[in-house]
């Protein structure tokens, strides 16, 4: 035995030398195995170090609309351009939603995030699976029940995984109070937790995400939480940024889950000026944040121009004036 390994050793060596153990099979350590779980401390996201995260990257638009940017190619070109998040928009309600499609409908929406957060995680970025509650029902208590279920699912499936952070109700409106929100995280939060119990959670806001105040004044009893913010730097200006503001210095964790240059309704004119502002200040803070949207629909917030099929390796020329702006941004 002592002959059989000094052999087994002399022929590595010579191997080693001749330049032959190139072709010994030597396991790779993929990029994403590197992600590290994020913890919320302060008003602060941070990693399994301590070190102060800012994610910055794009949300999808509807994702019963626009599957099809979610393919390999698109999300690693996302990775190279510098974004680390990406958020899986979701509708619950509006057009075909998971609330309101049929069966069939909703095993494709959660296929579609399955494929989602697999390639988030090859490509080494963080996703956000987004309940995007909106117009037909503002108040998240309307689809309780379903958001259970759906939580249930994506937390038991994902609750080894390190790079999902989950956002319960995208934009609370229509006279949505914070006690309505309250009521509606105090039933999904504990699902969550029952599962994945370090998770990073995302609650929206009063008013479209934008009533900051309401959660400082009376913030949830839970780790991990964080609170949306939106803005369209177009129409919100110095009144929502001293908002904001006001929530950083009570230290309350803000996460900017969607946000553009244009003005609220998605469309109409860019205000660079204005963005800028809220750049500065996002970035001074380490706020995270994920423009909206990535998709060619024809208005001024998607990144592709409507003219462009390509769903990956586009070029400048491709994107639109929001696309070249935040790519500038992420670097």
């Amino acid at each position: 035995m002592k002959k059989f390994k000094k052999l087994c050793l002399l022929l590595i060596a010579a191997l080693l030398i001749t330049g032959a153990a190139s072709y010994i099979a030597i396991p790779q350590i993929t990029e994403a195995s590197s992600i590290s779980r994020l913890h919320v401390d302060g008003q602060y996201l941070k990693n399994s170090k301590n070190k102060k995260v800012q994610l910055k990257g794009i949300s999808t638009h509807g994702i019963a609309w626009y599957p099809e940017y979610i393919n390999d190619k698109c999300f690693k070109q996302l990775h190279s351009w510098g974004a680390n998040v990406v958020r899986l928009a979701m509708y619950s309600s509006e057009y075909n939603g998971y609330c309101t499609g049929d069966a069939a409908n909703k095993k494709a929406l959660k296929k579609r995030i399955e494929t989602g957060v697999k390639l988030a995680k090859k490509y080494n970025m963080y996703v956000i699976i987004d309940w995007h509650i909106m117009n037909t029902d503002g108040n998240p208590l309307t689809h309780q029940k379903e958001a259970k279920e759906f939580f249930s699912w994506a937390s038991k499936k994902y609750k080894n995984t390190p790079n999902v952070i989950y956002e319960i109700c995208n934009e609370p409106c229509n006279g949505t109070t914070w006690d309505d929100i309250t009521k509606y995280a105090k039933k999904i939060i504990p699902v969550i937790r029952k599962n994945a119990s370090k998770s990073v959670i995302i609650v929206g806001t009063p008013n479209w995400s934008q009533e900051l105040d309401k959660a400082v004044a009376k913030p949830l009893k839970y780790k991990n939480i964080m609170y949306a913010l939106h803005f369209y730097a177009a129409t919100h200006g110095d009144w929502l940024r001293d908002t904001l503001q006001s929530a950083v210095s009570n230290k309350l964790p803000v996460f900017v889950t969607e946000f553009s240059i244009c003005d609220a309704s998605g469309n109409g004119a860019i205000d660079k000026s204005s963005a800028n502002k809220w750049m500065k200040i996002l970035n001074k803070n380490k706020i995270s944040y994920c423009l909206w949207n990535l998709s060619n629909k024809a208005e001024t917030s998607s990144i592709i121009k409507s003219s462009c099929t390509k769903t990956s390796v586009f070029k400048t020329a491709d994107l639109t004036e929001t696309g070249k702006w935040w790519k500038k941004q992420l670097k």
